[in-house]
């Protein structure tokens, strides 16, 4: 069965920079371009990649393929010319394969950084600690995070060898570091449980992201 891109056209919303951003990516990637303003699941077998805007959220929930969701679209910037870089939040304790794969893939179709955000908070012990967290401590405990997300992205790093990749371990929460990111990136990169419904990382970049995000199911 022939692959597609598929931009899915909401009637509620404007489909330009829905409708521009897949096929853009189509290109990239050498695949057909499908506009569809109907349910996506009749057309998931085909699905590459599905194209939506930002506000149709039942895109993320039927999909068992990669959605790229799409704002409002005076945030909307492309590659190769106008992007630096692709950013990929990442759990480092549990990694999704899904999300890796596509955001290395399509970093190295774009031929930019990827920027790979572990997000981290102190351990249940530091709360116990009557003067805060002395910075020894909180040094040992990133060293140690900084060590996980290596160990996390080296099998890719390893199968996308031309990928440049910036290992970015932030404490913060996931939301917040990458809300922060997406001012300047061209996608956020996020990975999706097997259930079908966003996740609470989800939930709250979406409303807020200031660039496309990609949501890759497990």
């Amino acid at each position: 069965m022939e692959r597609v891109v598929v931009a899915r056209v909401d009637r509620s919303a404007p489909g330009r920079a829905v409708v521009r951003w897949a096929s853009q990516e189509a290109t990239l990637r050498g695949l057909p371009l499908r506009v569809i303003r109907h349910p996506l699941p009749d057309f998931l077998d085909e699905a590459q990649l599905v194209v939506a805007d930002m506000r149709v959220l039942d895109a993320v929930a039927f999909s068992a393929r990669p959605v790229v969701l799409i704002p409002e679209e005076r945030a909307v910037r492309h590659p190769p010319h106008r992007v630096a870089e692709i950013v990929l939040g990442v759990d480092a304790r549990d990694p999704a394969g899904g999300a890796l794969d596509f955001a290395f893939d399509t970093a190295r179709l774009w031929g930019v950084r990827l920027r790979a955000v572990h997000a981290w908070w102190f351990p249940s012990c530091a709360a116990e600690l009557p003067f805060g967290v002395p910075e020894e401590d909180r040094a040992t405990w990133e060293d140690h995070e900084v060590q996980l997300l290596a160990d996390a992205l080296r099998r890719w790093r390893e199968k996308y060898p031309e990928v440049r990749v910036l290992e970015d371990v932030r404490l913060f929460t996931p939301p917040h570091a990458l809300l922060q990111l997406s001012a300047s990136a061209g996608l956020v990169v996020v990975g999706r449980g097997s259930r079908g419904e966003p996740g609470p990382t989800v939930r709250a970049l979406l409303p807020e992201s200031l660039c496309p995000v990609a949501v890759v199911p497990s």
